[in-house]
């Protein structure tokens, strides 16, 4: 079993209905301002160009539709916050003029700042939600028991020992443990993790805790295949690379692909728990650098 995908961050029922709430209303002062600039303006308490309030709308109809019609109307809504700034930086000219109604325009700015608020956080709420994670699962079978994988596993200690792009797992203290991984550049990345769910023998998932270099969680099942022949193996990974610095990166993470690495892990688990060491060319006379397979190079490690 293989496959990767990535899933986007679902947003709440509020959140959604802030958003269409956003583009019902830039598209109802768009309409005032295109229909009745006139009274808009003396509402406000200034003389615009003729031109200017007309414009202004057409541009808040437009977010508004674009908002209203998108599944994803983010940059629609960030649109809503770069007219809020230039609204306000038209009020502030405004305000210095020697025919202003001060009044009046100072509450219209408090207005203005108001709705960017609601646009600012409809517009970070929508980002945050398209900040995808990719999760990915694989499986294999192993000529052990469940209870022998279950164990080996439920150490988390051991698991540098077939997974090369771990440093080291270290236990601190009941289900939790600190996890050292490579990264790119030849830095080191770190998190801390808890066990979220722990069925001996069967299925064991984890999550990394709040500050972690790269946010992960995980799972492993233990089935035993069938006609006794060992164990299948399934893992599933998942990472959420936070804002794009490590979303540019997260193959350097793990020196390839983290679907590859994770099929080369898991026959290197293979092997451990079968032969009791996972063996590699390096030193051989055939002069090659590296094996026909992948998973017998990089060290030998013995059980």
């Amino acid at each position: 079993m293989h496959n990767s995908y990535r899933r986007h961050r679902q947003l709440t029922g509020t959140q959604k209905t802030l958003a269409q709430s956003l583009g019902w209303f830039s598209i109802g002062l768009g309409l005032a301002e295109v229909f009745a600039s006139r009274s808009l303006s003396k509402l406000i308490g200034v003389r615009p160009p003729a031109w200017l309030v007309p414009t202004l709308g057409l541009r808040e109809i437009t977010s508004g539709i674009g908002i209203l019609s998108q599944e994803q109307p983010t940059g629609w809504l960030w649109s809503r916050v770069a007219g809020d700034m230039m609204d306000l930086g038209l009020l502030g000219t405004a305000y210095f003029s020697d025919d202003s109604d001060e009044p009046n325009l100072e509450a219209a700015a408090a207005a203005v700042a108001g709705v960017t608020v609601l646009d600012l956080i409809a517009a970070v709420q929508h980002t945050r939600a398209e900040e995808s994670s990719v999760r990915f699962r694989r499986a294999i079978t192993v000529d052990r028991s469940p209870q022998e994988l279950y164990r080996f596993w439920r150490d988390f200690e051991n698991l540098p020992r077939v997974m090369r792009y771990l440093v080291s797992v270290r236990s601190i203290g009941g289900t939790r443990s600190h996890w050292v991984a490579r990264g790119p550049a030849g830095k080191s990345v770190e998190w801390d993790a808890e066990i979220t769910e722990d069925q001996p023998n069967v299925y064991l998932s984890w999550r990394s805790l709040p500050g972690a270099d790269v946010d992960n969680s995980g799972s492993v099942t233990f089935d035993p295949a069938p006609g006794n022949r060992g164990t299948i193996v399934r893992v599933e990974l998942e990472y959420t690379p936070p804002g794009g610095i490590f979303g540019a990166t997260i193959a350097k993470l793990f020196g390839r692909s983290p679907e590859q690495e994770i099929r080369v892990d898991l026959y290197r688990l293979k092997q451990l728990l079968e032969t009791g060491e996972i063996t590699t060319t390096e030193g051989q006379p055939a002069a090659r650098p590296t094996s026909t397979s992948p998973i017998y190079d990089h060290g030998t490690t013995r059980a």
